[in-house]
């Protein structure tokens, strides 16, 4: 299963690198793209979410670095200024 690799830029100005185990986190973020803080979370959650069950169905257990992934994203953006945006800077 391709991983996908993806820095994102919070509203402070940080920059981190995340991982999705499969490609489906693209079908949600874009390269270049830049949402509200509270739309990327839920495009982050829900890309994750489902890179998570497409392991579990092709392994038959959920990926526990993409929930650890979004746990991350979410405690992070708990920290941000909530009219923040959030920019997908590349995927790879």
């Amino acid at each position: 299963m391709p991983e996908v690799r993806f820095t994102i830029r919070w509203p402070d100005g940080v920059e981190e690198s995340c991982y999705s185990p499969s490609t489906a986190i693209a079908r949600h973020l874009e390269a270049g793209g830049t949402y509200t803080l509270t739309d990327f979370v839920e495009r982050a959650r829900t890309g994750l979410n489902e890179a998570s069950d497409r392991v579990a169905a092709k392994f038959g257990f959920a990926c526990s670095s993409a929930l650890d992934q979004l746990a991350k994203i979410e405690t992070t953006a708990a920290t941000q200024s909530a009219d923040g945006q959030v920019t997908c800077l590349s995927m790879s």
